[in-house]
């Protein structure tokens, strides 16, 4: 559910405009497509934490640390235990090796490019979230 007393469409479309820019400039500069599973994948299988990807991945991480210098970062709250996060965890983990790809991979950088595997993977993952909230919600009367 949004936040709406929270939400910002300005810094909201910024952030999607920046991250836009950065997946087209990794693209035509790197020739590679900016998902992050395959990034983080990559500095594990021995590629080492150095080059392109390392630097893709600090500046994510940076980030949110140079949003604070603007103002604080909103309150980070889970409705959910350490062992459904865990679990959540590695379910994403399994479905983006899975699916050669994650979310920013497919959804942003593969459709972009036309990429019919994308598109499938992505309303894979999102009737598979859809579905998920709709059970969760209705079914099971978890959450709002």
């Amino acid at each position: 559910m949004i936040d709406w007393t929270h939400f910002t469409l300005w810094s909201a479309l910024a952030g999607g405009a920046l991250i836009g820019l950065s997946a087209g400039l990794y693209a035509v500069l790197e020739g590679r497509v900016a998902g992050i599973s395959g990034l983080l994948g990559g500095l594990f299988k021995g590629a080492g934490w150095k080059g392109e990807g390392l630097f893709f991945l600090l500046g994510i991480l940076a980030a949110p640390l140079l949003w604070t210098v603007q103002r604080p970062l909103p309150e980070i709250r889970f409705d959910a235990g350490w062992m459904t996060l865990v679990a959540a965890g590695l379910l994403v983990g399994v479905g983006s090796r899975l699916g050669s790809g994650c979310t920013s991979g497919h959804g942003v950088c593969g459709l972009s490019r036309l990429s019919g595997r994308s598109l499938v993977a992505t309303l894979c993952f999102m009737g598979t979230g859809f579905a998920t909230v709709f059970v969760a919600r209705h079914l099971l009367g978890n959450g709002a």
